[in-house]
């Protein structure tokens, strides 16, 4: 048996906020913390109970130590986590915003440990872990990162384990818009479960419609494509259903970062705990809720004892159309 009921992997950065509105040039006073897409969904799913492990690099200096030691403090196991004495951990300025404004992020990565991760750093045991979370981040971090990525999915969906795939676009780390879109979807072919962003959708797809962006990743091989389409709630498709699924109000929000990973914590643990997709997606869109109104990209992610105030009536998903499910 694993020790491990979910893998996640990627780079977790340490991250200064500033203490006070306006440009990053002026600002005196930083709290620091980690960031990190990847790790972000790592630390929801530990905090519902799973047992997280986390594959990366950090430089073998004091902002590597304090990424391992925050993520050890969340309960993710962190014993495939190397220390790298060649190179640094990456690390980014973040601003504070007023009035729910997106922060402006500055990143200091190039060059740094997690890009220098590699198929070498997949230890035989992490392929026994029950269920494996990606993101569209490690494979634009550079070729070897992008190869680790292809064949941990390839591995743990050849090994009959459940693959999730969060696009989690980062078109500055990539050469060009094409090769991110072709690499992108190459990914996407090998999850069972799909959580684009609507924009992120439109642009991979070339579709505008979320039932006909969804409908084009199922066709690669998906078993369920969940869309965030923000405040606007959440639409899902299958093979044989579809269906909506209102936002959860929001009176304040406080900060945007990190409501997509919210939204995959609630997705992947439902599905993993055998809910129904519309289940699932309501779980999700709550969790992102909150995260949104928290500052920070993980602070406002529940434990397993906050979660049952999400609990609510289960959704009817509907039937797909007969024409789109003629189509599919």
């Amino acid at each position: 048996m694993s020790e491990l009921d979910i893998l996640s992997f990627g780079e977790t950065m340490a991250m200064f906020v500033a203490e006070q509105s306006g440009d990053l040039a002026h600002v005196g006073h930083f709290h620091k913390r980690i960031a990190g897409a990847d790790s972000n969904v790592a630390i929801g799913l530990s905090r519902l109970g799973f047992k997280v492990g986390w594959l990366s690099r950090v430089g073998a200096d004091s902002l590597g130590r304090f990424v391992v030691d925050s993520l050890q403090a969340e309960g993710v196991n962190c014993r495939y986590v190397t220390s790298d004495s060649q190179h640094p951990t990456g690390f980014q300025l973040k601003s504070l915003e007023e009035h729910g404004d997106d922060p402006r992020v500055e990143y200091f990565r190039r060059g740094s440990a997690a890009s220098h991760l590699s198929v070498a750093d997949i230890a035989p045991q992490l392929l026994r872990a029950r269920h494996l979370h990606a993101t569209g981040i490690p494979p634009a971090l550079s070729s070897s990162a992008r190869e680790l990525s292809h064949t941990l999915m390839d591995k743990m969906r050849a090994a009959g384990r459940s693959v999730s795939f969060d696009p989690n676009l980062r078109p500055s780390l990539w050469g060009s818009e094409k090769l991110m879109i072709d690499e992108i979807n190459r990914l996407a072919a090998l999850a069972h479960w799909v959580l684009p962003g609507l924009s992120e959708g439109r642009l991979l797809s070339g579709y505008e419609d979320p039932a006909d962006i969804a409908a084009f990743y199922l066709d690669q091989g998906a078993e369920i494509v969940a869309i965030k389409l923000g405040a606007h709630g959440a639409y899902y498709r299958t093979p044989l259903h579809e269906g909506f699924v209102e936002a959860v109000a929001v009176t304040q929000v406080v900060d945007t970062v990190g409501a997509g990973d919210g939204f995959a914590v609630g997705l992947v643990s439902a599905l993993l705990e055998n809910h129904s997709v519309a289940e699932a997606v309501q779980r999700a869109n709550w969790i992102g809720s909150r995260a949104v109104q928290s500052r920070g990209d993980m602070e406002g992610l529940p434990t397993r004892d906050e979660l049952p105030a999400a609990a609510a009536p289960p959704i009817a998903s509907k039937p797909a159309p007969a024409e789109a499910a003629q189509a599919l």
